[in-house]
């Protein structure tokens, strides 16, 4: 049996449990929305989450810190402005010790 991908490591049961609704339903967002109960922008902002966590799950390798606090702010641990100051003074730390 293959491994997990990286990608699906992050993912809890209750992600794995949307995704198979998504597919079972055919990428129609409209009948997971029925399915759940909640309105199209609930199962939108809930498909972008997921994704954001997916596209996360990739970058970690890359950059860990940074898919760190993405995370913090995807799961909003943290909010989007913070995440981004950090990020930034992150990579100006980066910089500024390569050029020294």
């Amino acid at each position: 049996m293959d491994t997990m991908p990286p990608w699906m490591a992050d993912l809890d049961a209750e992600d794995m449990a949307f995704i198979k609704r998504f597919l079972l339903a055919s990428g129609s967002m409209k009948e997971v929305a029925a399915q759940y109960g909640v309105s199209y922008p609930t199962v939108r902002l809930r498909l972008d989450r997921l994704i954001q966590k997916i596209q996360l799950g990739e970058q970690i390798e890359q950059e860990p810190y940074i898919a760190l606090i993405k995370r913090f702010a995807v799961d909003d641990k943290l909010d989007f402005d913070t995440a981004k100051i950090l990020i930034t003074e992150y990579r100006k730390q980066l910089s500024q010790g390569a050029s020294s």
